[in-house]
């Protein structure tokens, strides 16, 4: 769902330009290459500006209510991230064109679990109280709300990006999901959780919290990602700038306490057995990019795949990057390299996805 709202509340604060937390020193170690190393590359210069949503707006009723120091968003590089309080840190940009590249994902996401939202074995006429944790756009929020008319769906994050307009089933709380949380005590029926890498210091305590707040019987789904890309005839190697993408992530989460490897690590799996929760099951997923694939539903997966980072890479990569040090020039440049070897479909190149669901015991 585009953002939709008003330049006045949004646009008009405009906060000092910053640096990410970490070491602001260019990184070489962990595999990473030095960010000249792509400027010998004959590469078009990157730019998103002309890539266009497929995605439209929603009809329904007003909710938001949001105070100003929320709204004072930080700068990096020139592109706007989630104001500085707390604990709280995301490393997606929070701006109108990363907004519109998290919800082309959107699809991309659903169309990996066979166009479903969910793959809880939920039973319709329990789901009263659901809950949607770092729900970024709110188009999951939205979408499930008018899948479950009946039920009341809340949804969180650390930035106020959702639209006004919504289902009037439907809410948005701005709330930090690393804090303590307020929610009532077996409260819910459903808390889906989907792309918090990188943003979590303690997977254990966050689904510890889920526990509690979930009513006995009802199930909790984690749907993570890892940053890491990959080919199975090993076309993505260290030097080129996909094999790098991975890399850059995660050192960039390890300097700043937050790890990118929940997926690779199996931390879903290993947070939700801590907390309490029984009858887990997980389903690993290969997300491609691009249209290499035979299959014509993975070639739909990997063009809304290909189609998300054409309108967004630099929103999702600018803050790790600037992490360890890059100028936002040397950043374009890498991207610039990125979006060559997308668009040229040789690597045969997949990311790899886990969705994990788990039951708190009656």
């Amino acid at each position: 769902m585009a953002d939709n709202e008003p330049d006045d509340r949004r646009r008009d604060k405009q906060p000092e330009e910053q640096q990410p937390p970490g070491e602001a020193s260019v990184s070489e170690g962990a595999g990473i290459l030095p960010p000249h190393h792509w400027t010998g590359y004959d590469a078009r210069p990157y730019d998103d500006d002309d890539q266009d949503s497929a995605l439209g707006d929603d009809d329904a009723s007003s909710t938001a209510s949001l105070t100003s120091s929320i709204l004072k968003y930080r700068t990096i590089h020139g592109r706007t991230f989630h104001s500085e309080r707390g604990n709280a840190q995301y490393w997606c940009s929070n701006d109108e064109r990363q907004n519109e590249a998290l919800d082309i994902n959107h699809h991309a996401l659903t169309l990996a679990i066979d166009g479903k939202l969910y793959l809880s074995p939920l039973e319709r006429d329990k789901i009263k109280h659901v809950l949607d944790v770092g729900t970024g756009t709110g188009i999951w929020a939205i979408d499930f709300g008018e899948e479950f008319p009946s039920a009341e769906v809340i949804g969180t994050d650390i930035s106020p990006i959702q639209p006004e307009w919504v289902p009037p089933n439907v809410k948005f709380e701005i709330e930090d999901c690393t804090q303590t949380w307020t929610f009532p005590l077996s409260h819910f029926d459903y808390i889906h959780i989907r792309w918090l890498i990188g943003s979590i210091d303690d997977w254990t305590r966050l689904f510890q919290q889920c526990f509690d707040a979930l009513t006995p019987g009802s199930w909790l789904e984690s749907y993570e990602m890892s940053p890491v890309w990959e080919s199975d005839d090993g076309r993505v190697t260290e030097k080129t700038a996909l094999g790098q993408w991975g890399k850059i992530f995660i050192e960039g989460g390890r300097r700043s306490g937050r790890t990118f490897t929940v997926v690779n690590d199996g931390l879903q799996r290993k947070a939700m057995e801590a907390a309490g929760f029984v009858d887990i099951e997980e389903r690993n997923i290969k997300q491609p990019i691009g249209r290499w694939p035979r299959d014509q539903k993975l070639k739909e997966i990997g063009l809304f795949t290909q189609h998300t980072l054409e309108k967004d890479a630099e929103g999702y990569l600018l803050f790790m990057a600037a992490t360890l040090g890059w100028t936002r020039e040397q950043i374009m440049v890498y991207l610039a390299v990125f979006r060559q070897e997308v668009r040229s479909g040789l690597y045969q190149a997949y990311y790899k996805q886990k969705v994990v669901w788990g039951r708190k015991p009656e």
